[in-house]
């Protein structure tokens, strides 16, 4: 094997680029493990010789623009299966669609083989090498990712490497006594261990999945469940875990799958005594997989899905020496942006977006309004207690406003996994429910549409003037309504997450074509700004950002800069007209009419907003 690996002169260099600290990392973290380590280079080069002349191009490609997913052109949008189009070749068959939005990214949710009923979502995977049978084949997605490259549309899936599924292979054999395999979870005889960790480990769904460990009738042991017991825990402290976790990465990426979503990375090394979260362990995982990736795929990014605040968050980006994941998620944003919309006062988003802005360039957020989980309120309450906000009934009232509970409220959520006892639910619901097109549309007030369409239009304005790439959830490009059939589906009614997991409806994008409907305004409207963002150097991530004061706590400031083009955006997150008490002195422009307009004591609809535009010449 080694020979010909010198003999490869592509490989042999990417691997001398990387071998020494490739090999520093794992003899370190695998105690060492010298025959895991040359098995671990083996298989990247068998994966390196399995990847398609096709893709290697697109790597070479890549290489030349390392950071071309960065642009002011980049926009997502994540879906599921079976919701967007019923299978596979469905969604290849609307790619004209997704095209038609402008989505040049799209994220495909959980689509590998998992138990009907103990998959949460698709979280609980029985075969990282097979598609779910009724979403279509492994060759349907790579038909489906070729088909996307034609077109200059990246492709995205969800790698959940912290468990598997009770059904798979490993797990069976784990279960009929196999300690090869038992060695691959964390099994163990008494519960003195199991009982030790559970002094340290928070719980992550207390109410519906209680403790993090699960007695096995089968085998006579307890096992590691963190998240539910019927998602096992994979040790990655044996490095043939790590070897073939990594190994179906590569798979993935072999299909054609351009990023890979690291799901529940903070999660993946246990170490007793600790709270099993963000350990320097999972570190140094996620660095050796992005050397893999470079390695084998070197077109393929990184995607760390960490639901934490910003100082656990950030780490994940490593360093510009030793980068671990490409992209991250902005999550705390998603949940202040709802905060700010339910009490109408932009100080918290403020000193959130403060603390983004604050951040190296080369730092690529993904930034959403809604995506397929919850809302949990996570916030900054510390923050919050010198304006008199405590949690328990601050997260009470967001909930009880967003829910229509509140008197005057026409959002429409419902809660997820609620605790009457520690006052700690999260909210569901769609875009356009939660801005009150629901409620507007039910009532038949057209005055109040308006209003709620303005919102829901004002917060994608937002979503977009954010560095970073957008991603759209799939129906919100239309105004997609909550789906409450959920409720008489045995298999979903116990989670209220469907309650935003509906399949897209096809009459309603139809019906985007159709003046004065409410699909084609909030259709028409996305995309206007959609194509100005990627028209407007401005919103590149290199640009400089800051929180430009308004003098008025109702309405949100943005200021960017790049490259001569200066913009100053206002978005008024409050119900009734508002005044931004500003006072920029160059000549600008309304970036929507084209038109000229000072900056100057803006006055703003109730959620309405702007965005202004001023050029300089440069050198």
């Amino acid at each position: 094997m080694a020979e010909k690996i010198r003999r490869d002169k592509v490989f042999n260099e990417r691997l001398s680029k990387y071998y020494d600290e490739l090999k520093w990392l794992y003899i370190e973290l695998y105690h060492n493990d010298y025959q895991a380590f040359e098995y671990f280079v083996g298989m990247l080069y068998d994966f390196y010789k399995k990847r398609s002349k096709t893709l290697k191009a697109w790597d070479e490609a890549r290489d030349v623009v390392e950071d071309w997913f960065a642009g002011n052109d980049m926009l997502g949008m994540l879906m599921y299966t079976n919701c967007f189009a019923g299978d596979l070749k469905g969604v290849k068959n609307h790619l004209d669609y997704v095209e038609e939005c402008g989505v040049n990214y799209i994220h495909l949710m959980p689509l590998l083989e998992s138990p009907e009923g103990r998959s949460d979502g698709g979280y609980a995977v029985s075969d990282f090498r097979k598609v779910q049978p009724e979403l279509g084949t492994m060759k349907d997605l790579a038909d489906l990712s070729s088909a996307c490259h034609e077109r200059g549309i990246s492709v995205c899936l969800d790698f959940v490497m912290n468990h598997t599924s009770e059904d798979h292979e490993w797990a069976k054999r784990a279960r009929a006594g196999e300690k090869e395999f038992q060695d691959r979870y964390f099994f163990f005889d008494t519960w003195d261990i199991p009982n030790q960790y559970e002094q340290t480990v928070p719980q992550v769904f207390p109410q519906t999945a209680p403790g993090n460990f699960t007695w096995c009738e089968e085998a006579g042991k307890i096992v590691m469940t963190s998240f539910y017991p019927y998602q096992w825990d994979l040790n990655y402290r044996n490095p043939v875990v790590f070897n073939d976790m990594t190994a179906n990465m590569l798979y993935l990426c072999n299909q054609g799958v351009d990023i890979i979503r690291l799901d529940a990375v903070p999660y993946i090394w246990k170490t007793l005594g600790t709270n099993c979260r963000n350990l320097p362990e999972v570190h140094s995982l996620v660095r050796i997989m992005r050397i893999a990736a470079a390695i084998v795929c070197p077109g393929t990014l990184l995607l760390g899905e960490v639901v934490m605040e910003p100082s656990k968050v950030v780490p994940y980006f490593g360093t510009v020496e030793r980068p671990e994941c490409h992209m991250l998620y902005n999550v705390t944003t998603m949940a202040s942006t709802w905060h700010t919309v339910a009490i109408r006062d932009v100080r918290l988003l403020k000193h959130q977006l403060g603390t983004v802005f604050a951040l190296p360039k080369q730092y690529v957020f993904l930034n959403y309004l809604r995506c397929h989980d919850d809302i949990g309120w996570g916030l900054d309450y510390e923050y919050l207690r010198q304006f008199g906000l405590e949690e328990v009934p601050h997260k009470k009232y967001l909930n009880d406003y967003l829910k229509g509970a509140f008197p005057g409220s026409d959002f429409r959520g419902e809660l997820y996994n609620d605790d009457p006892r520690l006052g700690d639910a999260r909210l569901c619901g769609t875009t356009a429910s939660l801005s009150g097109i629901e409620a507007a549309e039910y009532e038949h007030d057209e005055e109040k549409l308006n209003k709620a369409i303005g919102l829901d239009l004002m917060l994608h304005a937002f979503l977009l003037t954010q560095s970073g790439i957008p991603v759209l959830y799939s129906g919100d490009e239309i105004g997609q309504l909550n789906d409450y059939t959920y409720h008489d589906n045995p298999h979903k009614c116990e989670d209220s997450r469907y309650l935003h997991r509906g399949d897209l409806d096809w009459n309603s994008v139809e019906r985007r074509k159709k003046r004065g409907t409410r699909e084609k305004r909030i259709f028409d409207g996305i995309r206007k700004l959609t194509k100005l963002r990627s028209s407007h150097r401005v919103f590149e991530n290199a640009a400089d950002t800051w929180i430009v004061e308004t003098w008025n706590d109702h309405i949100l400031g943005i200021g960017r800069y790049y490259k001569g083009e200066k913009m100053i955006a206002l978005f008024n997150f409050g119900d009734t007209e508002e005044t931004a008490w500003i006072d920029e002195h160059e000549p600008y422009k309304d970036m929507l009419s084209g038109k000229a307009r000072e900056a100057k004591n803006i006055t703003l609809p109730p959620y309405g907003f702007i965005w202004l535009v001023a050029n300089f010449k440069t050198d």
